[in-house]
């Protein structure tokens, strides 16, 4: 049965099925398998291929922007989609205090990604030593990033700040838990507005080629590197000079027997 009461071969056609249920089960294999594969195959590749030595103004300001907004809105979709609204009513947390929390900081985190991920961009199309650097996966990387973020931003912009809201929990949640628990309801998601759609869409197809690109080197956090003892340099005792082993001009050299 559907969320809505309705049975789930009524409530779908077959292009849901294909689109909602099919495809994100070949992204998500497509993400399984290719990360495999990669590190049998390409464990000196497995890298950010940072390029902070060509350029490091840009990079100082975007990355420090687009990480610390990524990590916010990662962990609001975990929270929005994975976790039921129940839970959080459970926990004293009201429908409307969840609706102007989630709305309020994902806008924050939504523009620091957005424009930390903007100057990224410049960056690597401004800067010629940077650009000489980019290889294919990043010219596929940049754009479908860029998309993803884009149509997320778009749709919470239209539907909840300037729009009169839309409960997401109610459709688009049910649909990505129940692709994870193996009982899609594409029913859910075909009813959804089209930006989130498209934002879904879209963030499928970065999923299928994060296995392919610098995306692998979230998998490598240095998270020893928190508590690995220090590194001590100490500085080197001045020697005293020594005297020349080079023979003095007209001292006589000394031979073997």
């Amino acid at each position: 049965m559907s969320p809505a009461g309705t049975p789930f071969a009524a409530a779908t056609s077959g292009a849901d099925l294909l689109l909602w249920v099919a495809f994100p089960y070949a992204c998500l294999a497509v993400f399984a398998v290719g990360h495999v594969w990669r590190y049998r195959q390409d464990q000196f590749g497995w890298t950010t291929r940072t390029s902070q030595l060509l350029e490091h103004r840009w990079l100082r300001w975007g990355s420090p922007l687009f990480h610390l907004g990524a990590f916010a809105v990662i962990g609001g979709h975990a929270v929005g989609l994975a976790v039921p609204a129940s839970w959080t009513e459970t926990a004293g947390i009201s429908e409307h205090t969840y609706h102007l929390t989630a709305v309020s900081l994902g806008t924050v985190a939504g523009v620091a990604m957005i424009t930390g991920l903007g100057m990224l961009c410049a960056r690597r199309l401004l800067t010629r030593r940077v650009r000489l650097t980019t290889d294919r996966s990043d010219k596929l990387l940049f754009p479908l990033l860029a998309v993803t973020v884009l149509l997320g931003f778009s749709a919470t912009a239209v539907h909840n700040l300037a729009g009169s809201g839309y409960d997401y929990r109610s459709t688009i949640s049910v649909w990505f838990r129940g692709v994870f628990a193996f009982h899609p309801h594409p029913e859910a998601m075909a009813g959804a507005p089209l930006l989130f759609q498209l934002h879904a869409v879209s963030a499928c197809l970065l999923f299928a080629a994060w296995p392919f690109t610098r995306l692998v080197h979230v998998w490598s956090a240095p998270v020893g590197y928190l508590v690995r003892p220090y590194l001590v340099y100490r500085r080197r005792a001045r020697q005293p000079d020594r005297p020349s082993a080079r023979p003095r001009a007209g001292a006589p050299l000394r031979r073997r027997a």
